[in-house]
């Protein structure tokens, strides 16, 4: 074997549902306010019985049933998240704990919005390099943890959820080459610090960041997938702000693809955003089989990463 690929993915949301106007009972907004800045239509919410490893199980489970494993099949289990409220036992242990995954290596990965690419390309690394066989590859965030309800230029952000991806080994490889990096010296501009933890950013400056940076870094990314932009099939970001990713898909020049806009209706979840939009999208039928795909994280430490996958 010298690749890895996505077997399957799946994803899991709270029952719970917070509208635009059910901010407005809250703070001073309204739906026209939210929406006409950043997209947003609705966002799940879970609750206090529902922690961040229940929702990253749930997804995993569902993405296991997709590929066709049980738990014994899986030795590697990443999660990506930054709204973990223990230290240890770290999230990936608890998410194989509620699985029954027997002796995995299980690690977290804190990258806060693009961890799950982060942990994707550590996933396909190993398997390629023999250190495993399956992975699973779970972004998980309850930002409701760490929000200020009473800041209506973050609250009307952020949802909870979880999205999971299976790796295993491939004949030929269906996760492109990652091109990973950041800009720490800028790393105030998205934050989720103090006591409690709160999230917060500087707004202006991550717009300006994610639309005149990123845009190349993301057609080299596809450069090192051997694609052109328009060769691409669907293009999934970070499901930040409506108003970052249509014009970062449109200067990416993927002028072929479906653009992810699950944003609207779920928020940002940060690490969850990416895989839950990827799986949202095979689900409805979007994208098919061996399609390309360009998965693109970005946000907090200002790091970013992004792949090409070909869809499961």
């Amino acid at each position: 074997m010298n690749g890895s690929r996505i077997a399957a993915v799946g994803h899991y949301q709270p029952a719970k549902v917070l509208t635009n106007e059910d901010l407005a009972g809250l703070v001073d907004t309204s739906d026209e306010w939210i929406r006409s800045r950043v997209g947003i239509r609705t966002r799940h919410i879970a609750g206090p019985d529902e922690p961040v490893d229940e929702l990253a199980a749930h997804a995993a489970a569902k993405a296991l049933a997709a590929a066709g494993l049980t738990p014994g099949d899986i030795d590697l289990v990443l999660v990506a998240t930054s709204t973990a409220v223990d230290r240890s036992p770290n999230m990936a242990a608890r998410v194989a704990a509620r699985l029954g995954i027997p002796s995995p290596a299980a690690m977290d990965v804190n990258v806060v919005c693009a961890g799950f690419t982060h942990a994707l390309a550590t996933a396909d690394h190993a398997v390629r390099a023999g250190a495993a066989r399956r992975a699973l590859v779970i972004g998980a965030d309850k930002m409701s943890d760490v929000t200020d309800w009473s800041d209506r230029t973050t609250c009307v952000l952020v949802g909870d959820g979880a999205g999971a991806a299976v790796v295993e080994a491939s004949g030929e490889p269906g996760i492109g080459p990652v091109l990973w990096g950041s800009v720490p010296e800028m790393g105030h501009a998205v934050r989720i610090e103090g006591t409690p933890a709160r999230f917060a950013q500087e707004g202006q400056s991550v717009y300006r960041w994610a639309t005149t940076q990123l845009p190349p870094i993301a057609r080299k990314a596809c450069e090192r997938a051997g694609l052109a932009p328009e060769d691409l099939a669907a293009v999934v970001l970070h499901q930040a702000n409506l108003r970052i990713i249509e014009p970062l898909a449109m200067k990416i020049g993927a002028v072929n693809a479906v653009v992810a806009r699950d944003v609207t209706d779920s928020g940002n979840t940060s690490a969850a955003s990416i895989p839950l939009a990827l799986s949202k999208l095979v689900e409805r039928g979007e994208i098919s089989t061996g399609d390309p795909v360009l998965l693109f994280g970005f946000g907090g430490n200002l790091s970013y990463a992004g792949q090409v996958v070909r869809c499961p």
